[in-house]
């Protein structure tokens, strides 16, 4: 079993309906997949894989070194349940940039430029396959026709770890957002998902773009597209390369299940999720991340 991998540049010729029903399929039964011929150039990706593994190497991988994981992983010799094995950095237009490595704020910004506008494509297909008004998703992440989303990029390094069987690289969990990509190691795996009860690898393949549905597409959809469990095993051999993008709700924004979406039935409304404002969601989040998700639904404060 593996997650879907879809050919997003058919979705503008005669396999549009094929395509377009790969993708519905694959956040209705996976909440994963994999997008091959999206758009962002080869040469782009190549210059990303490139700078990034040179951020690491000289900005980065001494500190992980000298780091907590570290120490915890020699002397403690039992499994860590509360740390994860990974370095990480996360970029935003409005903070500040690591500046040593050459070309790496250009390469970068250019990247999450492209990254975003395959974003706002994967929002209308969801949209178009939901049966909602075209832009209705890209609209209730942005609280508007305004462009108040969170976009923010984690370049995230695994390190060769000792112990695998000790620490993760990171624990199991859902998104909390929108609409995850991720441009992921085509050689060191260690990505898997939850399906069925089963952990499934996220397999390699060079210059793809995996995408993945967060919590807000769950309450959005009103659950008909679910957000996965996923987690990342330690590396045995080599640095995994992780550069995960997040299009995610303003925290002033309303979530709600969208309207078309809840069924009514004798005048009673079937809505299985709540409405919030997405920063009391997080507030929640960032103290039940690695927790059950059904339960964070229902503590946020209702609107």
């Amino acid at each position: 079993m593996a997650i879907p991998v879809v050919d997003f540049s058919k979705l503008n010729g005669e396999d549009r309906a094929k395509t377009m029903a790969q993708i519905a399929n694959a956040c209705q039964e996976w909440g994963f997949f994999q997008l091959v011929n999206h758009g962002i150039p080869v040469e782009l990706l190549e210059r990303v894989k490139k700078v990034s593994s040179e951020f690491y190497k000289g900005e980065r991988e001494e500190n992980f070194n000298k780091s907590k994981e570290v120490d915890l992983l020699d002397e403690s010799g039992e499994k860590l349940e509360n740390v994860d094995w990974e370095d990480v950095i996360t970029l935003l237009d409005d903070n500040e940039w690591p500046s040593k490595t050459p070309g790496f704020q250009e390469t970068m910004k250019e990247y999450r430029f492209e990254l975003k506008k395959l974003a706002e494509k994967v929002m209308q297909v969801m949209d178009e396959n939901l049966g909602l008004p075209n832009g209705y998703i890209r609209k209730a992440l942005n609280d508007g026709d305004g462009d108040n989303a969170f976009f923010g990029t984690k370049v995230s390094h695994y390190p060769p770890c000792p112990h695998p069987e000790r620490v993760k690289g990171l624990r199991a969990h859902t998104d909390a957002g929108g609409v995850i990509l991720l441009f992921q190691d085509e050689k060191v795996g260690g990505l898997q998902v939850l399906k069925d009860g089963e952990w499934i690898d996220v397999q390699p393949l060079p210059n793809t773009i995996v995408i993945n549905t967060g919590d807000q597409i769950e309450v959005l959809s009103n659950g008909r597209y679910k957000s996965a469990w996923h987690r990342v095993l330690s590396p045995v051999h080599g640095i995994r390369r992780s550069i995960a993008s997040f299009y995610n709700p303003s925290l002033k924004a309303t979530i709600a299940p969208a309207p078309q979406l809840v069924e009514k039935t004798n005048q009673q409304v079937e809505q299985t999720y709540p409405k919030f404002v997405f920063g009391d969601y997080m507030s929640v989040y960032v103290q039940q991340k690695f927790l059950p998700k059904e339960p964070r639904f229902q503590a946020v404060r209702a609107v």
